[in-house]
């Protein structure tokens, strides 16, 4: 893409010196010239005969527009008069326009007004980028114009972006349908608008002061796509940049954490009720095979172990430090722990951001990076690997060992993820405690798990994310091979910050990080409830080779509903071929229902639920089975449960291994019934329709998002 950046630096400077905040449009107009950004003829008139003046040079019909940087919303203050068709009503118009600006802000510094080539009525949709808190410059596509605010139908990716993404987001919004052409219209100039989606990227990344970008309306056309109103809005102070070691350091110092052969616990205690011996406790009892080295200056052995002074006392080498003292000793402890090259500190102690104790906390990082220390929290519950029988924390033990990594902010989550692990048999293979995020975050652990054979399956509980560019960079690589989870929490919290314009006040929303996530290829899960099934049961779930799902349900109501779950989902029901029909009625009385759902009906004995089922597998058009069980005498849960499993285990010893969820809806033995399946690989629930779907749903996200279907 030509661009003149030389033009646009000049522009800026100006900017700067005159210490304003936006560009006029005078301005603008010459930096979307620069990037080849469509606008109308246009110009700046001072006085109604100028006005006139430039009308006559650009041609009639003509608009008018306020120029103040006082009057962000130009409409809210009457400063836009369009359809002017003749000298005598531009010069009255330009009166107007100024006394109406004076009258909605009074001492507003007025530049003029913006005399514009009027364009034919076409689909007015808004290009626009932002800066993030989280994921830094990002751009924005939607429908435009008034509809903007009322629909806020726009989606976001990172910038800069390619003409991949920039489809994406065209086909992305909801009313994409209007955009190809309805009712007689003609479809837009997709191009157009790819065109400046990825010129307005590449813009606000080669000038990182511009913060914010406004083209609203563009008017997208057959033919062509123009942007009528540009505001741009520039922040001279740019935020600190994020610290990002290396992947290569970043996986020297996490194998070192996750994997050690030796840990400090600095504050340990032989006292009951104390954190310090909760640690220790857990190590030992949890079967750790590695060093423990006690630390505390005022005892000579604590459970059994020698304990020593300081880290520096200690003559062999040491992996991580778990800290369990007071945040106030902590600067002169990590010091010790720098000088002794561990890699990683294990901050438990609260007593820093979290109550306000910034400095503190930032003093702390300081240390840690002269000494490339690498800190975990602080404000944690610690954290489990368990291929190490690795217990570093003051909560309760764990030791059921699995393929899934789980990490969250919060303690309370965490005790969450513990409880539901233990309470469901689920397997672990790491729960990490990531608290404040003073240093090692969710790109960290990314980092690690990707390359861990112990580790399948990524679940994340996040409150924010320190450097959502880093994150998404790293998860977009990470969940080509592993699935990655997230759970956002604070998805309805409001922007806190006034915008000045569309698209930041669209930012300020959840869709930022719902858009670049799923860019990402990472599963969002919307619960507390969600995060831990999918969990629970992705792992399960073999990869789905195909996107034809069939539903074999024994009960009417529940293959209504399944269905309508296989919708919501994003699920593909099959379109039945007439043979496949016919070989399932074999199997099904004459008032049953093949079609999809397969309705065997609920008077029917083991053995249909067998045939169909069987059918279901062997046939190789069908990629996935979601079965609904209704609870009979004729063939109770138990039954049901291990005739199923034993169908699917007999079609994996073929080679056979397909998705497989099943819904139970009947009295309280279907609760055994359902923990039965999940033993044997089978997603199943009791009393429920929607979520074995949404567990499979979200394999199936996983597996589009990885270009493995």
């Amino acid at each position: 893409m030509d661009t003149d950046k030389k033009t646009v630096r000049a522009v800026l400077d100006q900017v700067k010196a005159d210490g304003r905040t936006a560009l006029s449009a005078p301005e603008a107009k010459k930096v979307c010239d620069a990037y080849a950004i469509p606008v109308p003829k246009e110009g700046l008139a001072t006085s109604a005969d100028e006005a006139v003046k430039l009308a006559g040079e650009i041609g009639y019909p003509a608009v008018l527009k306020i120029v103040s940087e006082d009057i962000l919303h130009k409409t809210e203050a009457g400063g836009v008069l369009t359809g002017l068709g003749d000298a005598e009503a531009v010069a009255k118009g330009y009166d107007t326009i100024i006394a109406n600006a004076k009258d909605h802000k009074a001492g507003a510094d007025i530049a003029g007004v913006q005399v514009q080539q009027m364009l034919p009525p076409a689909q007015e949709v808004i290009v626009g980028a932002v800066t993030d808190p989280s994921f830094g410059k990002v751009v924005a596509f939607g429908l435009g114009g008034v509809l903007v605010e009322v629909l806020k139908d726009v989606t976001f990716r990172l910038a800069p972006t390619d003409r991949t993404n920039a489809i994406s987001m065209i086909e992305g919004i909801r009313a994409a349908e209007i955009l190809r052409g309805v009712r007689g219209a003609k479809p837009v100039d997709r191009e157009a608008l790819v065109s400046i989606i990825i010129s307005v990227s590449q813009l606000v990344d080669d000038f990182p002061e511009i913060s914010e970008i406004d083209l609203n309306p563009v008017f997208a056309r057959a033919d062509g796509a123009t942007a009528v109103d540009v505001r741009m809005v520039v922040d001279f102070s740019p935020p600190e940049a994020p610290f990002r070691p290396s992947q290569e350091e970043i996986l020297t110092a996490m194998k070192r954490i996750m994997e050690p052969d030796a840990v400090a616990v600095i504050g340990a205690s032989a006292e009951e009720g104390k954190i310090g011996n909760s640690v220790m406790k857990n190590l030992i009892d949890g079967g750790y095979q590695g060093e423990i080295y006690p630390i505390n200056p005022r005892a000579d052995e604590i459970l059994g172990r020698k304990c020593y002074k300081s880290v520096k006392d200690i003559e062999g080498a040491i992996d991580i430090a778990v800290f369990a003292i007071p945040a106030k000793f902590v600067l002169a402890a990590l010091e010790e722990v720098g000088e002794k090259n561990i890699a990683g500190a294990i901050m438990i102690p609260s007593g820093f951001a979290e109550i306000g104790e910034v400095e503190l906390q930032r003093e702390m990082v300081a240390v840690a990076r002269k000494h490339n220390v690498r800190v975990m929290g602080p404000n944690i519950y610690g954290f489990y690997y368990t291929p190490k029988n690795l217990c570093a924390t003051f909560c309760t033990p764990y030791d059921v060992v699995g393929k899934v990594a789980l990490s969250s902010q919060s303690g309370g989550v965490g005790m969450s993820i513990i409880g539901f692990s233990r309470s469901t048999k689920m397997g672990v293979s790491a729960i990490v405690g990531l608290g404040n995020k003073s240093d090692l975050d969710e790109d960290d652990l990314l980092t690690f798990f990707e390359q861990d054979d112990n580790t399948d399956v990524i679940v994340m509980h996040v409150e924010d994310l320190k450097d959502g560019r880093s994150f998404a960079e790293v998860a977009e690589r990470v969940s080509k091979k592993k699935p990655v989870v997230v759970l956002k929490a604070g998805r309805t919290a409001k922007g806190a910050r006034a915008a000045a314009s569309h698209t930041a006040a669209l930012a300020g929303n959840d869709q930022i990080y719902d858009d670049i996530l799923r860019q990402s290829g990472v599963i969002r899960a919307m619960s507390l409830n969600d995060m831990l099934q999918f969990a629970r049961g992705l792992p399960k779930l073999p990869t789905p080779r195909g996107e034809n799902v069939l539903i074999i349900t024994g009960a009417g109501g529940s293959g209504v509903l399944l269905s309508d779950a296989c919708v919501d989902n994003g699920l593909e029901l099959m379109e039945m071929p007439d043979d496949l029909d016919k070989a399932f009625r074999e199997f099904i009385p004459p008032f049953g229902a093949a079609g999809n759902p397969v309705d065997i009906t609920g008077g029917e004995p083991p053995l249909t639920y067998r045939n169909t089922i069987k059918l279901g597998l062997e046939d190789d058009r069908i990629d996935a089975l979601v079965l609904g069980y209704w609870h009979t005498i004729v063939t109770p849960p138990m039954v049901f449960a291990e005739l199923l499993a034993e169908v699917v285990e007999e079609c994996r010893a073929k080679g056979i291994r397909k998705p497989v969820v099943a819904s139970l809806v009947g009295d309280v033995a279907v609760e055994e019934a359902s923990e039965y399946l999940y033993e044997r690989g089978i997603v199943a629930y009791p009393y429920t329709t929607e979520l074995p779907v949404v567990v499979l749903g979200a394999k199936y996200r996983w597996a589009r998002g990885a270009g493995l279907l």
